[in-house]
């Protein structure tokens, strides 16, 4: 039986990757600081825990014991981290580490978390540029990316068969930001009415954490040093994503597409970018990874969760806080009211 040990598999993305390959007749470990936070279901389905912070060296070589076929690192945000990757790497068949679409920047240095949305010509391929590494405070706005692209060279640099892989907005159950919420909680809420800057023609690719699963899947039986984005099959726009959840709910609600003359502040989400941020996922393509679902497919687990979440009061604490500082942005009902109630005078 093929072993595959998952550090930081109690999270969004170490959840689906371990669940896709237990089904698929996986040994899993998956690593963690605490037992409690290990899903249920994993465990249900032959997943082994194992205590191990990832900054603790002797732990994670307990955790790999005398090898593995598949090495997942789901939790490697600085060049340190990955130092400390490449021992463990060197005793797996194959190793992929996760990093994000962060990395990238469009011909003027913007990224993803820059003060200017960057503007890419087309669907960005993995030969875009990136930014420079850097060892900032990777918790930061300004640190995320770089520390991320210091990340990938150490391992890329190393000679191993280590794939980096770029996801983009990843959703799906377990996530500790669900973006999804905002229009979850605005059915929940009973609005009539969902507001969308730039009449919701934004774009920032979106990845299932379900996908990211079916690529390594794939990479893992075809182990090399090489980069890979990936992403959904398609790229709904924040209108279309809106759609879908009301949908899935069975919610209906009119749609006010704001144009430029809207107060700035009103119908943002997190998808509402100025320019469309959309990932090649040909190369992952050509391996012969095949998504596991669209947006809309991969999307409604999710989406069940956080109602069921919010039906039962939100035991394991996994919704956003009212005064969550990302989440505050995207639903400021009183000001959505008062400019409705302008339009009709």
């Amino acid at each position: 039986m093929s072993r595959a040990l998952i550090l930081g598999g109690t999270g969004l993305i170490g959840r689906a990757v371990a669940r896709r390959l237990l089904d698929a007749g996986w040994d899993v470990d998956v690593t963690g600081r605490d037992p409690e936070h290990m899903p249920a279901g994993l465990a249900a389905a032959g997943a082994r825990f194992v205590a191990a912070e990832r900054a603790d060296a002797r732990a994670l070589r307990s955790a790999l014991g005398k090898g593995c076929d598949l090495l997942v690192d789901c939790i490697c945000y600085t060049a340190a981290e990955a130092r400390l990757l490449l021992p463990l790497a060197g005793d797996a068949t194959s190793t992929v580490l996760i990093s994000s679409r962060a990395v990238y920047a469009d011909a003027d240095g913007n990224h993803s978390n820059s003060a200017v949305p960057p503007r890419f010509d087309g669907p960005v391929r993995e030969t875009q540029p990136t930014l420079a590494p850097g060892d900032m405070d990777y918790r930061s706005r300004e640190g995320y990316g770089p520390n991320k692209v210091a990340a990938e060279h150490v391992c890329l640099d190393s000679g191993l068969p280590i794939t980096v892989m770029r996801p983009s907005r990843v959703h799906g159950v377990g996530a500790a930001r669900p973006r999804e919420w905002v229009f979850v909680k605005r059915v929940l809420d009973g609005r009539g009415a969902v507001l969308l800057a730039r009449r919701g023609a934004g774009v920032v690719h979106t990845t299932a954490a379900a996908n990211i699963a079916s690529l390594v899947e794939t990479v893992a039986t075809k182990p090399g040093a090489r980069v890979l984005n990936c992403a959904d099959p398609d790229a709904p726009s924040a209108l279309e994503i809106a759609r879908i959840i009301a949908r899935h709910l069975g919610h209906t609600w009119a749609e006010v597409l704001l144009d430029e003359s809207a107060p700035e502040n009103l119908g943002r989400t997190p998808w509402d970018s100025p320019h469309p941020v959309v990932l090649d996922t040909s190369a992952a393509a050509a391996l012969g990874y095949r998504p596991a679902g669209d947006y809309a497919t991969t999307a409604a687990a999710e989406i069940d969760w956080l109602v069921e979440a919010a039906r039962t009061g939100d035991p394991a604490g996994i919704l956003p806080a009212a005064d969550d500082e990302y989440f505050r942005r995207f639903g400021d009902y009183a000001a959505e009211d008062a400019f409705l109630a302008a339009r009709q005078h």
